[in-house]
């Protein structure tokens, strides 16, 4: 009896479930590219590059192993367009009597996937996904009767579970979270590191050539594709951060420069995401450079809470909050995405820089999404399922158990405050201290009110205004609450109309 041993593009990991028994002399892995999964948002050209390339890789290593796997590409003229389509083909093809699968990472396939087994007449079997430091019931479990649910307390608890960094149940160092000492902005003469390019060979040449072809009207460009797309290649990505940028990423971690998206982060979030690398393996180097001392605290474990804390909340609370969770939109935002989102035309030279690194190189660091394209987002006053949706499409890493918790409760509110203690909103001054951006902008960071005002300043105090009723009681906001408190009726006016006169003239998708 044959087994069908499905495997999605972002479980590129040997030991992922589905695998975990598999027997090469009876057992066939199913990969297919399917339209479906290309098109059900216009992901950004890279990012399908990156996966379908990693695909072909990674099935040419399980044959290298005797594994029988059936392989479908993108332009087979059989092929099925879906998931489901090309599982019910392999099925009848080898005549599989079950079908194994592990758990994927999107509520909209997850779904589909429950109505398989009555769909194709055999069993299908989908196992939790067990590359996460904590499985679903286990973020259930911590989440039971909390009444907020701050990633920090979560993040202690897998500290003390997994033991990194840890000196028996106390943190080294004597504190949890470093985050004060991650803030400085980049200093004037400071060499960056270059990251390693990774080669383009005759596989990922293909997939490139295919990708040009069928996808040409999709976000971003092809040019500066240099992702790394085996397994060997994401553990030199890593390790090339390990000993190139981490010493530093701590200190720099929040700062951003003109015409630099890597700055010192790792940019290895596609490798985690897709399967390449683990978040075992990431920790564990990381900690081995803070024991080796090569590495600072404050650098590792702000490295660390990333991917032990961040990326294991968001997973938790998408499986826990979905899929009700998409559709809150607590400050009841509902303008439509400025259209310079998709071109970066903008004289906003922080938005234009953002937004064009993005289109090159299918990524920008956290910081870049949350406090300029995310921020923009918020005290515009924008639609959360529109700006999710961008987010989905143009980032290399980008699934939706990762994205859209990070996009619609930490950068747009969205959830009403129960992943973030307050709206990640702020003026221009933020930007330019973080930056170089504000350098020869049409805009004057400086300037509160009129046609050169930075229009993040007015639009910030006009999204303060606009929500009083649901923000003011935030101890958080308190101090520019009490600035607010000390204008007139005509000057708080006055700001709303500015904004909303900024805002009606912004070009938008007809």
């Amino acid at each position: 009896m044959s087994v069908l041993r499905l495997v999605l593009g972002d479980q590129l990991t040997r030991g992922v479930a589905a695998l975990t028994d598999l027997d090469p002399a009876r057992d066939v892995v199913l990969m297919a590219e399917v339209t479906g999964e290309a098109v059900y948002v216009r992901h950004h050209k890279q990012k399908i590059a990156f996966i379908f390339s990693a695909m072909r890789h990674f099935a040419e290593d399980l044959r290298a192993e005797g594994v029988q796997v059936r392989y479908v590409k993108l332009d087979d003229p059989d092929n099925a367009g879906s998931l489901k389509g090309e599982v019910a083909r392999a099925v009848a093809a080898v005549g599989a009597t079950r079908v194994v699968a592990t758990m994927c990472g999107e509520w909209r396939l997850h779904h589909d996937m429950l109505g398989w087994e009555a769909a194709l007449g055999v069993p299908v079997e989908i196992r939790e996904d067990d590359r996460f430091f904590a499985s679903r019931d286990r973020f259930a479990l911590w989440a039971q009767g909390r009444r907020e649910l701050r990633m920090e307390f979560f993040y202690r608890e897998m500290r003390r579970a997994t033991g990194f960094l840890m000196d028996g149940d106390q943190p080294r160092g004597g504190r949890w979270n470093f985050d004060a000492e991650n803030r400085k902005p980049l200093a004037g003469g400071l060499d960056l590191p270059q990251r390693e390019r990774a080669p383009i060979d005759a596989i990922t040449r293909e997939v490139l050539d295919l990708v040009g072809q069928r996808f040409a009207d999709h976000f971003g460009s092809l040019e500066d594709f240099d992702w790394a797309v085996t397994r060997d290649g994401a553990l030199a990505a890593l390790d090339d951060f390990i000993t190139q940028a981490l010493p530093r990423f701590g200190d720099y971690q929040d700062a951003m420069a003109a015409d630099a998206p890597f700055v010192f982060h790792a940019v290895i979030s596609p490798y985690l995401n897709a399967g390449l690398l683990t978040p075992h393996e990431v920790c564990r180097r990381a900690q081995q450079e803070f024991d080796a001392k090569r590495a600072p605290l404050n650098a590792v474990e702000g490295f660390i809470r990333q991917i032990l804390g961040w990326r294991e909340y968001v997973r938790g609370i998408y499986w826990l909050k979905m899929p009700d969770y998409a559709e809150t939109n607590a400050l009841q935002a509902k303008r439509p995405l400025p259209w310079f989102y998709w071109t970066g035309e903008t004289e906003m030279r922080c938005l234009s820089q953002v937004i064009g690194m993005t289109h090159r190189h299918a990524y920008s660091h956290h910081i870049q999404r949350l406090m300029v394209t995310g921020n923009f987002a918020l005290i515009a006053g924008i639609a959360p399922r529109e700006v999710e949706e961008w987010y989905l499409i143009v980032y290399a890493d980008a699934y939706e158990w990762v994205e859209l918790p990070n996009t619609h409760g930490l950068s747009l509110y969205a959830d009403g405050g129960l992943m973030a203690s307050k709206p990640y909103a702020s003026g221009g001054a933020y930007i330019d201290r973080m930056s170089d951006f504000c350098c020869g902008c049409a805009y004057e960071v400086k300037k509160k009110s009129g046609p050169r005002a930075c229009p993040f300043n007015y639009l910030y105090w006009a999204f303060l205004i606009r929500n009083a009723g649901k923000l003011r009681g935030n101890p958080r906001l308190a101090m520019p609450y009490r600035t607010i408190d000390r204008w007139d009726d005509v000057r708080q006016q006055g700001i709303l109309m500015e904004a909303e006169a900024f805002l009606d003239g912004l070009a938008y998708q007809a």
